[in-house]
């Protein structure tokens, strides 16, 4: 367990007390294999630009999957804020924590006439796919 705790810590570049809050509020995460918590890391701290400790007090973003979860949420969250259809205040972590029925309903169903793609670009990222207007850049 001592090496998965340092694994954890090196990967979100977390402290001991960030180390500790994540376990505290996710435990499951220590089940995780290390492969699976390198690729959360690179997207959520290398790509989106997360802090560690904004992750530390969410860990259980990293229970969810990131290319049927994650990633797709991400990427629409960011299109409609690029867009200015979500306000800049607009939390992550209350876009990825919904169920996907509320997620649609809130995020997805409101913007149909502003932006009649999001739902066909969301659906595709969800299947894995990128679709131009979600391109993270």
């Amino acid at each position: 367990i001592a090496a998965k705790l340092e694994h954890l810590k090196k990967t979100f570049r977390w402290s001991d007390a960030e180390l500790r809050i994540a376990i505290s509020k996710a435990p499951m995460v220590l089940n995780r294999a290390n492969e699976f918590l390198q690729r959360k890391s690179e997207f959520l701290i290398s790509d989106l630009g997360l802090e560690p400790a904004y992750i530390a007090h969410r860990p259980v973003m990293l229970l969810y999957s990131l290319e049927g979860r994650l990633r797709p949420r991400c990427y629409a969250v960011k299109f409609l804020k690029a867009n200015g259809l979500l306000g800049p205040d607009r939390d992550l972590y209350s876009a990825v924590a919904l169920s996907e029925k509320l997620f649609i309903e809130k995020y997805i169903c409101p913007h149909k006439e502003a932006a009649p793609c999001l739902a066909e670009d969301y659906a595709d990222a969800c299947k894995g796919l990128v679709p131009t207007n979600f391109r993270i850049t």
